[in-house]
């Protein structure tokens, strides 16, 4: 069985999808791991340690066999399809809803995608679970990238100069990213307050030191997602965050739910409310934005309020980044193999829902006599 990692390393990816012990784990099952030279620089992983990991270093994956496993962290590309034996399995953060067209051609000629945003977030998958994985690394860098743009200080200081205050943090969206921020601003020293429409979380706000604004709950779907509002519940929650929101000195936003539209948390009028010198980082940017006049990559000055919408955020911490999807993708490729044969089970548990391109059997010729 051929496993591949590739190069993914761009100006806005640093990790690397299997750190080297991922590859010494890959090996034990019965895979010949081939790394692409110069994968793991950015995350702090040279060549040699992949080497010693009983991987083999090349400058492309084309140049060896087909692989049967190709390993991403980033969305698949053309020139994967390529390297790809037939009925062989891409796996990683495919992202799904934009590369629909892309997965079901290569489903058809036989390749099986598996999405690991796609992992089904239960009890029996947690040590799977890249998207929870990832977003905690997101959650800790937006408040460092919040913390080194800000033009004030975190904790309160006592000085011969005079008491400065402590900043006012606001995190919209409790789940893994919101409580990794939460969490981090506290350590910084900073007053933290946080919201989510989900009852349920107030109490792990109030668990990690932070102090929950009251405005419209409501529970979750089935999926373990907020549901959508409707236009009444949106215009309570706007109003009872607005005086939360003038108040604050840095904002994170972290509402998003796969394969749809980011809710939109703070409007125009409320940002013109905020404090010259206001940071806001908008971590669903990419999909649409909790904030009005957020744009990916971008840094949007409004009156002074800094409104940013990083999109590689995770990557802002490769190393661990890196280390924590490498564990996700390794434990879910050992229910992947069987008596030393990789096998896409369409009824496990944990592989299954996250197939998102079954493998199709061709059509046969017709046999001769």
């Amino acid at each position: 069985m051929q496993l591949g990692i590739r190069n993914e390393q761009s100006s806005r990816e640093s990790r690397v999808a299997a750190p080297p012990v991922s590859v010494s784990t890959f090996v034990e099952l019965g895979f010949d791991v081939s790394v692409e030279t110069g994968a793991g620089d950015a995350a702090g992983f040279p060549d040699e340690e992949f080497v010693d990991a009983g991987a083999t270093i090349v400058n492309d994956l084309s140049q060896g066999d087909a692989i049967d496993l190709l390993v991403r962290i980033s969305p698949p590309t053309e020139s994967d399809r390529s390297l790809i034996a037939p009925n062989g399995v891409i796996l990683g953060l495919v992202d799904p809803a934009a590369n629909e067209e892309l997965l079901t051609t290569w489903g058809d000629a036989g390749i099986t995608s598996i999405s690991m945003e796609m992992v089904p977030r239960t009890t029996l998958a947690q040590a799977m679970d890249a998207l929870s994985s990832q977003a905690t690394s997101a959650g800790y860098a937006a408040v460092l990238l919040g913390v080194t743009t800000l033009t004030k200080f975190m904790p309160m200081l006592v000085t011969a100069a005079g008491t400065i205050p402590p900043s006012n943090v606001l995190i919209l969206g409790v789940g893994v990213a919101g409580l990794q921020a939460i969490a981090t601003a506290k350590r910084l020293g900073a007053v933290v307050y946080a919201y989510d429409i989900r009852p349920e979380t107030k109490e792990q706000v109030e668990s990690l030191g932070g102090r929950f604004v009251e405005a419209p709950t409501q529970t979750m779907d089935e999926g373990g997602y907020a549901r959508a509002v409707d236009a009444e519940t949106e215009a309570e929650q706007k109003a009872a965050l607005a005086k939360a929101v003038a108040d604050a000195d840095l904002i994170i936003t972290t509402a998003q739910v796969p394969g749809r539209k980011a809710p939109r948390l703070i409007d125009a009028a409320m940002v013109e409310a905020m404090k010259p010198g206001s940071v806001i980082i908008d971590m669903a940017a990419s999909s649409g934005g909790n904030v009005e006049g957020s744009q990916p990559d971008t840094t949007v000055d409004v009156s002074g309020v800094h409104i940013m919408g990083p999109t590689d955020l995770a990557s802002r911490v490769a190393t661990d980044s890196s280390r924590m999807f490498g564990r996700n993708v390794t434990e879910l490729v050992k229910r992947m193999v069987v008596e030393g044969e990789m096998v896409v089970d369409p009824e496990d548990p944990v592989v299954g829902p996250a197939i998102v391109a079954p493998i199709t059997t061709p059509p046969q010729s017709e046999a001769t006599e």
